[in-house]
């Protein structure tokens, strides 16, 4: 992938256009703090801002967007449908609220947070999840969503929904980072025309990306940080980083990784790095 500026985008398969990385917002605090990142972000050149009802900072998010001073279809905004909300009309009454926090006129992306599995559901999941997204391309031929898509979907749950939906997810967002590439799901999604999305994309907190000497090796041979190395290598793979901090040098120094490149070599040694912590959990395990 040939990318020179965060300006760059990925083309959607029902050809809306997404910025090449996205700022996010997941354990971010509400209220000052959250409305402040966001605001950093979007100064620093950020275009791409990603939230989730379960976040809990929707609206700060809504109104650093309005407060930016940006056009708003400039600002490309993405948030997620809560697991307590699947369902037809449950996720219409649910997509209300988000907006309604918000305060946007329209959204750009919207997508179900998790699939329901069968440790929860049996045999119902399918059914469940395919009612969800009927809501979904509902909103989405209302023309209140640009985009519609999922998370945490793996090609299993993406194989059952792909037989009966009537409109494609147009992207899928799992946790991608160093020591948890999901190399297969990320080569099927791409094989079906599904953007990636990854988020922990540095691994989150108590992981080692940032301090694996594989990562300091290659990061040094560049004049890197570990962490600019982690974005480049999930860009050069065609997946879209998810990035999130509070602190202003961290947010610009993440978008600077247009000026260097990985090897093939230096890609697969970071592709074979072993588990290194993150959430790494298994959507068809989870509970919640």
């Amino acid at each position: 992938m040939n990318f020179n500026s965060l300006e760059d985008t990925y083309t959607l398969n029902n050809g809306v256009k997404i910025p090449i990385i996205g700022f996010g917002t997941w354990q971010t605090p509400d209220g000052d703090i959250a409305k402040h990142a966001v605001e950093v972000a979007l100064n620093a050149g950020y275009r791409h801002i990603d939230t989730a009802a379960v976040y809990g900072n929707e609206a700060e998010v809504g109104q650093a967007v309005r407060d930016s001073g940006l056009n708003r279809q400039d600002v490309f905004v993405t948030s997620k449908l809560w697991n307590s909300e699947r369902g037809y009309d449950k996720t219409l009454a649910a997509f209300d609220k988000t907006m309604d926090r918000l305060g946007l006129d329209y959204l750009d992306l919207y997508l179900i947070h998790w699939p329901a599995n069968r440790k929860q559901f049996g045999a119902d999941a399918p059914r469940i999840n395919a009612e969800t997204w009927r809501a979904f391309e509902e909103l989405y031929r209302s023309g209140r969503i640009k985009a519609i898509g999922v998370s945490n979907f793996l090609p299993n749950h993406l194989e059952e929904l792909l037989a009966t939906c009537q409109v494609q997810p147009m992207v899928d967002q799992i946790e991608v980072h160093p020591g948890w590439p999901q190399t297969e799901a990320v080569q099927w999604l791409q094989e079906q025309d599904i953007l990636v999305e990854g988020w922990g994309p540095l691994g989150g907190q108590g992981a080692k990306v940032l301090v694996n000497d594989t990562m300091k090796e290659i990061a040094k041979a560049h004049g890197k940080s570990t962490a600019q190395v982690a974005l480049r290598w999930e860009l050069q793979q065609g997946v879209l980083p998810l990035p999130k901090s509070v602190h202003r040098e961290r947010s610009a120094q993440n978008m600077e990784i247009f000026d260097f490149a990985l090897s093939e070599s230096e890609m697969q040694m970071i592709q074979a790095l072993p588990n290194l912590g993150g959430q790494c959990a298994k959507p068809d395990e989870v509970d919640f």
